[in-house]
């Protein structure tokens, strides 16, 4: 995918220009500066997606809250900002709004309740950093982080206008959210089954294995058998 140029910091993409690029090229604004997508998320990105999606959706259904999957376009407009000249556009993996005046058709104006970002390798970096300190920046109240190949999870709540460590997990955790009480989910649950490969084991080589025995043996010396 090609990337529209990088505009100097006087001079920022838009929200504006963002809507002329073609639907293919996935991206995002931060700060004005564009960062690629992955094109396809892996198998492992999609399983835990689809897995929390569930549970979060289930766990809200009798509520006022939205939840929404990217690609979903998240607006964040900075002091003196209009829709139009927006210079943060994000598509987190998942989105909870729980104001519907947030909502419109195009996605989401202002702060998600609850952003999570499942990371790959490609896009590890900006979420950990960029996007961390983009949503703490605009009052999203509550951030997970997901490493499916690490198999482990951080939670970020907002504290003061500051993020605070919740906690980093491994997969033997639960997982409780600190906005939504009552929500949790064990992220052993979500994430991709660790397949262990047996090793076959080969029939002919069972008796190969073994020591040798040690076996009486005879030699003629003389004309005498000695043992």
């Amino acid at each position: 995918m090609t990337l529209p140029a990088r505009k100097s910091e006087a001079e920022k993409h838009t929200y504006a220009d963002y809507l002329t690029w073609p639907d293919d090229e996935r991206c995002e604004l931060i700060d004005g500066q564009t960062y690629a997508m992955s094109p396809a998320p892996g198998t492992a990105h999609q399983e835990v997606l689809s897995k929390l999606m569930y549970r979060i959706m289930d766990f809200m259904k009798n509520g006022p809250c939205k939840v929404f999957a990217a690609p979903f376009d998240v607006r964040l407009a900075e002091a003196g900002e209009n829709t139009s000249s927006c210079s943060n556009v994000v598509q987190p993996d998942i989105s909870v709004i729980c104001d519907s005046d947030k909502l419109d058709e195009k996605g989401c104006i202002g702060a998600p309740d609850w952003v999570i970002e499942i990371l790959s390798p490609s896009t590890s970096s900006k979420d950990q950093v960029k996007k961390r300190h983009l949503y703490e920046k605009h009052g999203v109240k509550e951030f997970w982080l997901i490493h499916p190949t690490e198999r482990t999870a951080t939670i970020y709540y907002l504290k003061s206008g500051n993020y605070a460590l919740k906690g980093i997990y491994d997969d033997t955790a639960t997982l409780k959210s600190h906005e939504f009480k009552g929500f949790s989910v064990r992220l052993k649950e979500i994430l991709p089954v660790i397949r262990v490969v047996k090793e076959k084991v080969c029939p002919y080589c069972a008796n190969r294995n073994k020591p040798a025995e040690n076996k009486k043996h005879t030699t003629r010396s003389k004309g005498k058998t000695q043992e």
